[in-house]
């Protein structure tokens, strides 16, 4: 993500905007943000192992994210792949952006864009930017069937640490094409790197606005940011911290003119671009506080219907996987998983904290562990109604 390790914090702060108020709807929809969920993304991320742009590696990823969007019920004519290349012969690398687009009942051609960059360097990125990655997803799957007057955008980017050259190719070949602005873009939101870091106090999230560059869009990213700040007190348990935007996907936007703003980790863990970016030292808890904000953000800026006509058929399968239960917890020879019946379980996978898989069984209902050493596992069972992620100590 950041290539400046120390940047400027204003004191932590309440954001109130006279014209904005609190909505019940985008409350309940951004408590439909999961721990379970988070916990899932953040670990199949992960698993995907280092996912430099051009590698093996980063197409998984990409072939992971449109199956993650398939099975929340967008269809492939919403998905869109913007290809680019980099470097010099003979050392050339190819990587895709992946572009999702739910279309707005009143305002079809302006867009509100959410974006992170799912390419990570040196180790898995599970903060920088699986935690980024993984919001994108959850804000996908829970404002699917929500009405927003807006378009909405959810871009992942690849070679953000290269150079940031999946956004700029967007920027300068889609969102532009030539002199001319081809995307009418209200709004450009980027996640990047609030995984925070296990131990810390990760109760405060840095809002993002913009003050160099183009200064004809300086004052539009404040007012958005201060809105982004007001969203993420009215709709998550955080604390707010406005800083300036730097570095990062949303650089190349507004280089354009556009508006942009974004979400930063306060406390920054340090193990971005090393081998420490690991499931075993981010914060889950953090990273599903920080998703809240932002699906609540997001339906500020699209303007999301107010009604919750729609939340009953996300709650319940939501409630059913919730209902799955893994123990004993310590284990130490075997483990058992208990299933609702409305559930029809297909795998089960157990990942060390590196992200390791360590176990990959079919459809069993109690998994012999006694192989395992003593340690902390991250216990995945996949169903016909999704996936559920659990840590389950091995102690013998």
């Amino acid at each position: 993500m950041k290539k400046i390790a120390a940047f400027l914090l204003t004191s932590i702060i309440i954001q109130s905007i006279d014209a904005q108020s609190f909505i019940q709807a985008y409350k309940d929809r951004a408590d439909l943000v999961t721990q379970t969920q988070i916990t899932s993304n953040l670990q199949e991320f992960s698993n995907l192992g280092v996912k430099t742009t051009g590698s093996q590696a980063n197409t998984n990823a990409l072939n992971w994210l449109k199956n993650k969007y398939l099975s929340y019920g967008y269809t492939a004519n919403q998905m869109a792949e913007d290809p680019f290349s980099y470097g010099n012969a003979p050392n050339i690398k190819n990587s895709t952006n992946l572009v999702i687009t739910k279309t707005g009942t009143v305002y079809p051609d302006q867009y509100v864009i959410i974006c992170g960059h799912y390419d990570t360097i040196v180790g898995p990125g599970v903060s920088d930017n699986g935690s980024g990655t993984s919001i994108l997803l959850e804000a996908a799957r829970i404002l699917k069937d929500v009405p927003t007057e807006y378009s909405i955008k959810f871009i992942h980017f690849s070679g953000e640490e290269q150079g940031l050259i999946g956004s700029t190719h967007y920027a300068n070949t889609v969102a532009y094409q030539g002199s001319v602005r081809n995307l009418d873009i209200k709004l450009v939101l980027n996640i990047d790197q609030v995984g925070g870091k296990i131990g810390n106090l990760n109760n405060t999230i840095t809002c993002e606005r913009d003050t160099g560059g183009m200064s004809t869009n300086n004052a539009a990213s404040n007012t958005a940011t201060q809105e982004l700040a007001a969203c993420t007190g009215f709709y998550s348990p955080l604390q707010t911290s406005i800083s300036y935007a730097y570095s990062s996907d949303y650089m190349p936007f507004e280089a354009k003119g556009y508006t942009i703003t974004g979400l930063f980790e306060y406390i920054e863990s340090g193990n971005q671009h090393t081998v420490n970016d690991t499931m075993a030292n981010v914060d889950p808890v953090y990273v599903l506080n920080v998703g809240k904000a932002a699906v609540g953000a997001l339906q500020h800026f699209a303007i999301a219907a107010t009604t919750n006509n729609v939340m009953a058929t996300q709650e319940a399968p939501q409630k059913s996987l919730e209902a799955i239960q893994i123990y004993p917890n310590p284990a130490k020879d075997m483990i058992m998983v208990e299933l609702p019946q409305k559930i029809k379980q297909s795998s089960i996978e157990v990942s060390d904290m590196t992200g390791k898989i360590v176990m990959n069984v079919g459809n069993q209902t109690k998994i012999n562990v006694s192989g395992l050493q003593n340690g902390v596992y991250m216990v995945t069972v996949k169903t016909d109604k999704g996936n559920i992620s659990r840590k389950v100590i091995i102690e013998k």
